[in-house]
C-alpha cells in the first residue's frame, strides 16, 4: 500500500481498482453489524466459505463474497444479500447455507422460505430494493453500508472515496465552509445547529491551534445511528473530519467514541491505519501542504459525556461535567482552543456534499431542515431497524410505509423521538412532518435520531416515568436543577403508577418542568422535562384516570390494576391454572375458573398464555 501523493494519482488507483473488479461476478453481502454479528453471522460466513469450496466454486472467481456493515432491518438477521440479483435472504442459519449455494448461487432459485413476506398483506418479496423497509428509503449517509467491506480502503474508494477530500484541498477553506452553509447541513447530534455555522465561527477565531472533534458517544437508549456508521462505512467518518480541519485550520482531530462499541473501534483503527499509510492522514495530505491526523479516545459510557462541553472535559482525562453555555466551543473549547465537534451522521454527510454539491443535498429536504436523516426505528412496530428518509417525511409514513405498520395490528397511540430527553407525540399528530423544527413545535425534538413506536396497551404515564428514571441515574449531579428536581420528578411519577397520586400532581410536575427547561446548566438538562411535558399536553387524561381514579387506562401499573376471568369466555382448557407461578388459579376442566386477587402478583402470565381472551385486565 503505497501513499497517493496527488489528486491524479488517487483517480489512477480508483481506475485501477476499477479495472480488478470482475464485473457481473455474482457476490455474496453478508451483514457484519453487530446485531447480525450477535445473531450468528459469523458462523454463516463461515458455512458460506466452507460450501463454497466443497461445491467446486471459487471465491474471487466464480463468486464474489464480502462481510458489511449493518443492512439495517436488524430484527431479520443475519442477512444475506445476493448480487446482481438483489435478493435478500433474512434470519439464515449455518443449516440455510447448502440450500442457498446450491439452489441461487449455483443455480437461479429462490429460496422462498427465507425472503421477506409482508405481515399484512402475505406477499412475498425477494428483491431487497422492493421490499417496503428499503422501498421508501432514501441512502445518502447510509450510502455504502451494506455494499462494501468497511475493512477495505478500496471498496471506500472504488465508491468514490476520498474525491471529496481531493476536491476540498483545491479549495479554499473559506469557500468549503461556504459551500456547507449552502447545503443547510444541521447537526445530526441533536442540537441541529447549522454546521457551516459553527465551522466559520471557529476559524474566525485568532489562534494557532484548532481542533476538529467527532461525537460517536451515543448513549440514547435503543439507538445505534452512529455506531452503525462508525462499524460499516468508518472512512466516510474520517474524510468528512480531513476535510472539516482543512477548513477550520486544525491539525489534530478525536474520534470519541463509547467503549461499549468494540467493533466500532476495530474498524476505526483499522481505517485509521490504511488511510495514513494511503496519504490521507498525517503530512502533506494528497501532496499539499496540510498536515492532519485523528486519534480515537475511548468513553466510560456515561450519558452526560455525550453532551458536547463534558466531552471535551472527558477527552482532557477530567471528569464529565458539563460547563455553562456562555463558553463557546468554537472559540474555547478542547485545551481552552476553538474547537467544532460533530457527531458521526454530521461528518458523514460531509465528503459527499463537497463531491456532488450544495444544492445537490439541499434537493432533499424541507427549508429549514436540509438533507435526510438516519433513525433507529424500534418499539411496537413490525419493522424495526435503521433507516433513512428525507426530512419532512411524516410520522405516519415512517410508521406505516416503512414501518409495516404497528405490531399485532393493535392501535397506533404514539411515538418518542429524541431519546430519553425527547417527547411523546400521539397519533393525532402523525401528520407532522419529521424534521427540526416541527418536531420542537410538537414538544420533542429531533436528538440523535431514536423513534420509539407505541402502542394502545402503553401507558404513557410510565413511559415518563421510564425516561426521568434513567436520566436521573446518568445526570452528572452538577446543577440543582438536575440534581434535585429530576429525583423530586420521579418521585411524583412513581407515586402516580403506585396508586398514591395527589391533586396537585400535575401542576407541580409542570412547575418542575419549567425549572429545569429555563435554568438548567446544560442542553440535556434543559431538554430532560421533555418526557414529563409532552406526556402531560398530549395525554392528561391518563395522569388524572391514575390520581383520580385510580386506574391505569393501558393496564400496565400494577398497583392500579386486577385481573379476572370472564366465565362467558373461559372454557376451561387449565392452561392458565398450570402457568401460574402462584398457584391463585382454580378450577375444574371445562369449567370456567376464579383468579384469587389475594394471591395475584400481576404477573400477567395467565393473559400472555390464554388463547380465548378470558382474561381481563381492570
Amino acid at each position: 500500500m503505497k501513499a497517493i501523493t496527488s489528486f491524479e494519482q488517487l483517480e489512477g488507483y480508483r481506475e485501477k481498482v476499477k479495472a480488478s473488479q470482475k464485473k457481473d461476478l455474482p457476490t455474496v453481502l453478508i451483514c457484519f453489524g453487530t446485531g447480525c454479528q450477535a445473531n450468528g453471522a459469523v458462523a454463516v460466513a463461515d458455512a458460506f466459505r466452507e460450501e463454497i469450496m466443497k461445491s467446486g466454486l471459487e471465491i474471487d472467481v466464480n463468486l464474489g463474497f464480502k462481510t458489511t456493515g449493518c443492512h439495517g432491518y436488524c430484527e431479520n438477521g443475519p442477512l444475506v444479500v445476493l448480487r446482481p440479483r438483489d435478493v435478500l435472504y433474512l434470519k439464515v442459519k449455518p443449516k440455510d447455507v447448502p440450500e442457498i449455494v446450491e439452489k441461487s448461487l449455483k443455480g437461479n432459485e429462490i429460496v422462498e422460505r427465507l425472503i421477506y413476506k409482508d405481515v399484512n398483506t402475505k406477499q412475498t418479496i425477494a428483491e431487497y430494493h422492493e421490499i417496503p423497509f428499503y422501498k421508501y428509503q432514501q441512502r445518502i449517509a447510509l450510502r455504502n453500508i451494506g455494499n462494501i467491506d468497511p475493512k477495505s480502503i478500496d471498496d471506500y474508494i472504488l465508491k468514490e472515496g476520498y474525491k471529496g477530500l481531493a476536491k476540498a484541498l483545491t479549495m479554499k477553506p473559506e469557500d468549503i465552509i461556504t459551500e456547507i452553509e449552502k447545503s443547510g447541513l444541521r447537526g445530526r447530534g441533536g442540537g441541529g445547529f447549522p454546521t457551516g455555522t459553527k465551522w466559520r465561527s471557529c476559524r474566525a477565531v485568532d489562534s494557532d491551534v484548532r481542533y476538529v472533534m467527532c461525537n460517536g458517544d451515543e448513549g440514547d437508549p435503543g439507538a445505534f445511528m452512529d455506531r452503525s456508521i462508525m462499524e460499516g462505512d468508518p472512512h466516510s467518518v474520517i474524510e468528512g473530519m480531513i476535510i472539516g480541519g482543512y477548513a477550520v485550520g486544525a491539525k489534530q482531530g478525536y474520534i470519541y467514541v463509547r467503549d461499549e462499541y468494540p467493533l466500532a473501534v476495530k474498524n476505526l483503527q483499522a481505517a485509521l491505519a490504511d488511510a495514513r499509510k494511503m496519504g490521507f492522514l498525517g503530512k502533506s495530505i494528497l501532496g499539499s501542504s496540510f498536515d492532519f491526523d485523528i486519534k480515537i479516545s475511548r468513553g466510560g459510557g456515561a450519558f452526560v459525556c455525550g453532551e458536547s462541553s463534558a466531552l471535551m472535559r472527558s477527552l482532557e482525562g477530567k471528569v464529565g461535567e458539563p460547563r455553562a453555555k456562555y463558553i463557546r466551543s468554537v472559540e474555547k473549547g478542547l485545551y481552552d482552543k476553538p474547537s467544532v465537534l460533530n457527531n458521526v451522521e454530521t461528518w458523514n454527510n460531509v465528503p459527499v456534499i463537497i463531491s456532488n454539491g450544495a444544492d445537490w443535498y439541499a434537493s432533499f429536504g424541507t427549508k429549514g431542515s436540509k438533507g435526510t436523516k438516519v433513525f433507529s426505528l424500534v418499539g411496537k412496530v413490525n419493522n424495526t431497524g435503521l433507516v433513512e428518509v428525507p426530512m419532512g417525511i411524516s410520522i405516519k409514513e415512517l410508521v406505516e410505509k416503512i414501518g409495516g405498520g404497528v405490531l399485532g395490528g393493535k392501535k397506533f397511540k404514539a411515538v418518542q423521538t429524541g431519546g430519553p430527553s425527547g417527547g411523546c407525540i400521539p397519533d393525532s399528530r402523525s401528520d407532522l412532518p419529521v424534521d427540526f423544527d416541527s418536531l420542537t413545535e410538537a414538544g420533542s425534538m429531533m436528538g440523535s435520531g431514536g423513534i420509539i413506536v407505541m402502542d394502545e396497551n402503553t401507558c404513557m404515564v410510565d413511559v415518563a416515568k421510564y425516561f426521568i428514571g434513567f436520566l436521573v441515574e446518568e445526570s452528572c449531579g452538577k446543577c440543582t436543577p438536575c440534581r434535585d428536581g429530576l429525583p423530586r420528578m420521579h418521585k411524583i411519577l412513581s407515586d402516580i403508577t403506585e396508586g398514591k397520586g395527589r391533586e396537585g400532581d400535575i401542576a407541580v410536575l409542570e412547575e418542575l418542568c419549567d425549572v429545569l427547561t429555563y435554568a438548567a446548566l446544560c442542553g440535556l438538562g434543559n431538554s430532560a422535562a421533555n418526557p414529563v411535558h409532552s406526556t402531560i399536553r398530549y395525554f392528561r387524561e391518563e395522569y388524572e384516570a391514575h390520581i383520580r381514579d385510580h386506574k391505569c387506562p393501558a393496564g400496565v401499573c400494577k398497583s392500579l390494576i386486577t385481573y379476572s376471568i370472564d366465565p362467558a369466555a373461559c372454557t376451561g382448557c387449565t392452561l392458565c391454572s398450570k402457568k401460574c407461578p402462584q398457584a391463585c388459579i382454580t378450577g375444574e376442566r371445562k369449567v370456567a375458573h376464579v383468579i384469587d386477587k389475594t394471591k395475584c402478583i400481576k404477573c400477567g402470565v395467565c393473559k400472555d398464555v390464554g388463547n380465548f381472551d378470558a382474561v381481563r385486565v381492570e
